[in-house]
């Protein structure tokens, strides 16, 4: 009867052994970078030892300035589905953005600034700023970009970015740093003017301003430390994962177009794909009277391929025209 009870124990000592072993590998799996299923705490998020803008120190040892950082970075890293799209759009747009600060000498930061006003999408404000980089109508013409009924460039990535160079290297001449420049982006030049004559003080971490534009850097800088270090603060994605850049090709475009849908049809692509890769074309037509040259985004093979076609392809048949 003993060596009965001696079994049965040993027997309930292996098996809560065994339990024990596959909780912790469970547990650990769920903790492990990458995995969907994570074991979830809410954290305060990890402070930098030091911090830049555009090369220009953010004074870190101030305690508004720490807490105004930890703040948005604890919005945008707690917004997690919103963060974690933001970053997959990264790697597509960003390299285009990148190309163009550089060649306007515009650091690189900046970039993050694009991320904050629109997503990295061509969204209107309830203002009617347009575009990946949110810019007014009037601004817009007094910068050179055409903006009517037919063509709103605002929404053309290329030209929008360098508008927003252009203001930015202005706002820098104005005030000799890049921190103030970005500000000036969110309140304005005249804002930003009252505010340091009011004050006496040639410094954004020492000016006292409205909540949106005291926030509106912090939100750079959180953007900045979370999508160059996404692991640091949860968000684990793979080269599959993310929104890969499209290779396109340009077509000039210098007469009337009567209907985009047919020209799509000429380009073998959908109306769809035609106003995906060109949402500056804001009409069904182009009367294009001063017969003015305009450049076309068109998707190379296989991305230009339609939801019809590509069910073709599956059963074996090409495409007509491809």
């Amino acid at each position: 009867m003993q060596k009965i009870v001696s079994y049965i124990l040993l027997l309930l000592i292996i098996g809560l052994l065994i339990f024990g072993f596959d909780r912790l590998q469970h547990r650990q799996a769920m903790q492990s970078p990458g995995m969907n299923e994570q074991y979830y705490r809410i954290v305060s998020m990890p402070m930098p030892a030091s911090l830049n803008f555009a090369g220009e120190d953010v004074p870190l040892d101030l305690f508004y300035v720490r807490e105004a950082l930890d703040r948005e970075l604890m919005v945008n890293t707690y917004w997690h589905s919103s963060t974690l799209q933001l970053i997959k759009k990264t790697y597509r747009f960003f390299p285009v953005i990148d190309s163009i600060l550089a060649a306007h000498n515009i650091p690189n930061d900046f970039k993050y600034l694009a991320v904050i006003e629109s997503g990295l999408s061509n969204v209107v404000s309830p203002a009617g700023a347009t575009g990946f980089w949110q810019l007014m109508k009037g601004t817009a013409k007094d910068y050179g970009l055409e903006v009517d009924n037919e063509i709103d460039e605002r929404y053309h990535l290329e030209k929008s970015t360098e508008t927003a160079c252009a203001y930015l290297q202005k706002s820098y001449q104005t005030y000799g740093n890049w921190t103030l420049a970005a500000a000036s982006y969110n309140a304005g030049q005249n804002g930003i003017n009252r505010q340091i004559d009011r004050q006496k003080s040639g410094s954004y971490y020492d000016l006292l301003l409205n909540d949106e534009t005291a926030r509106y850097v912090f939100r750079i800088l959180a953007m900045k430390l979370i999508i160059e270090n996404p692991g640091r603060y949860g968000f684990y994605l793979t080269e599959s994962d993310v929104y890969q850049p499209i290779p396109v090709r340009k077509v000039a475009v210098n007469d009337r177009i009567k209907d985009w849908a047919d020209f799509a049809a000429e380009q073998h692509i959908s109306y769809k794909l035609l106003k995906y890769f060109n949402p500056w074309l804001r009409d069904n037509e182009l009367k294009n009277r001063k017969k003015k040259t305009y450049y076309l985004t068109l998707p190379l093979p296989p991305y230009d391929m339609t939801h019809e076609e590509l069910i073709l392809k599956n059963n074996g048949i090409k495409p007509e025209g491809k």
